[in-house]
Order: C-alpha cells, then sequence, then structure tokens
C-alpha cells in the first residue's frame, strides 16, 4: 500500500501517515543507543559507540555528545552528518540569542528553533527528512534542569527519563520501571549504565564502546558541562559490576 505514497515526504497516505519520516524514524532505530536521565541535581547522557572495526582509529572527540552552549549539550542517535548540520545551527542560534539579549538561551527554545527547522524538511518538496534523533539536556534560570527528546518530526517533548537509537522501547520499558523522581547524579549513572548494558547489541561493556557526559551546577552556581574520561567510564563500570577490574587497576 506504501508504494505510492513514500515517494515524497509531502504526500499523505490515506491512513494519513508520512512514509518518508516513518523511514527516517527506521534508520535512527539502527544507530547506536543513547539514553538521558533527569536527576535533582543534574542530567545524564549515555551513549553506545558503535566500533565498526578493530583497524578504525577511535576519535579522540566524543562521537555521540555535542555541547551547544555553556548551558545545553545533546546526545545523538542516527546518520552523523545530517546531526552536524543540526547542531552548528544550533550553536549558531545560542549565540546570536545570547548576544542579542545578554543572557543564555532559554532551553527549551533552543529545542523549538532547531525542531521548527526539522519541521521544515517534512514540509517542502525535494527536501528529505534529518535521520536524526536528539536528547537535549541543560539547565536554566526557569524551569532547572531539563531533558527534551527529539525525532526526524520536529515533535518533541520533555523527559524524566528517554531512550533514542538501537533497542530504544526495550530501553525505555526499564526506565519507566527503575527510575524514581528523587534519583541523584550518581544514582542515574548507575541507571544508565544498567539499562545500557542490557539493552546494547555487544555482550560485554567496555569504556571504549561508551560515552558519558553530565551536566549539573558547579559549587559556585555555573552550569558545567562535563565528558567522563574513558578511565572514569571504566571505574564506573567495575563499580556497578557491569565489567571485572583489569589488571592495572587491580
Amino acid at each position: 500500500m506504501s508504494r505510492r505514497y513514500d515517494s515524497r515526504t509531502t504526500i499523505f497516505s490515506p491512513e494519513g501517515r508520512l512514509y518518508q519520516v516513518e523511514y527516517a524514524m527506521e534508520a535512527i532505530g539502527n544507530a547506536g543507543s543513547a539514553i538521558g536521565i533527569l536527576s535533582k541535581d543534574g542530567v545524564v547522557l549515555v551513549g553506545e559507540k558503535k566500533v565498526t572495526s578493530k583497524l578504525l582509529q577511535t576519535s579522540t572527540s566524543t562521537e555521540k555528545m555535542y555541547k551547544l552552549d555553556d548551558h545545553v549539550a545533546c546526545a545523538v542517535a542516527g546518520i552523523m552528518s545530517d546531526a552536524n548540520i543540526l547542531i552548528n545551527t544550533a550553536r549558531v542560534q545560542a549565540m546570536r540569542y545570547t548576544y542579542a539579549y545578554q543572557e543564555p538561551m532559554p532551553v527549551e527554545q533552543l529545542v523549538q528553533s532547531l525542531c521548527d527547522t526539522k519541521q521544515g524538511y517534512t514540509q517542502f518538496g525535494g527536501l528529505r527528512p534529518f535521520g536524526v534523533s536528539f536528547l537535549f539536556a541543560g539547565w536554566d534560570k526557569n524551569y532547572g534542569f531539563q531533558l527534551y527528546m527529539s525525532d526526524p518530526s520536529g515533535n518533541y517533548g520533555g523527559w524524566k527519563a528517554a531512550a533514542i537509537g538501537a533497542n530504544n522501547q526495550a530501553a525505555q520499558s526499564m526506565l519507566k520501571q527503575d527510575y524514581k523522581d528523587d534519583i541523584s547524579r550518581e544514582e542515574a549513572i548507575q541507571l544508565a549504565l544498567k539499562v545500557l548494558s542490557k539493552t546494547m547489541d555487544s555482550t560485554s561493556l567496555t569504556s571504549e564502546k561508551l560515552e558519558l557526559a553530565e551536566v549539573f551546577l558547579s559549587p559556585s552556581g555555573n552550569v558545567k558541562y562535563q565528558v567522563c574520561s574513558p578511565e572514569s567510564v571504566s571505574k564506573l563500570l567495575v563499580k556497578s559490576g557491569l565489567t571485572q577490574p583489569t589488571a592495572e587497576a587491580s
């Protein structure tokens, strides 16, 4: 039935579906997982790095986590070339707002402006939807710590815990069972690692396959975005009982 209606993003099927947008979401289902958890003292983002070959030189920069502004960061699942365009757009919008108003852009306003761009790519002929989903983590003076999820359709929503990428349905149901409203940042990290260990395709978790980032307030009251080093991630995995300590660590 879909064959006549999936050639363009601008054509609705008789059931009221936009097939090209749904296909973009399917592409994200093949990407590495990412999990975001909102805690009372910060937001935790954990991502799965897909190592396709042992010969591949692993990147020194992060692959799944990106800083958009001093108070906002995001985790990505999907086509990275698409994500880079949107990340640069978001950075420019955040800087323009700061330049104009001399204060950081509210997190939801930044998310909404980016989703407006994504929505435009589902409504005009000759354009392909961005094949990428985001988890946005940030803090502003209006609503404190916030976590948002957006998909290729341009929809977004605020979440307490969310998962995107491969096996996101299984991860989402586990988060629904184990999440508590007054969770601390340390507990959120443990929960995210536990969920990722059970939903990842690979058998064992290692620091090479993971990226972990946090958004929190420093003692001075400034918003801080911090990406954990591979050594810190290894220690957290040992602490969680998800991997065995190495000979060097013991």
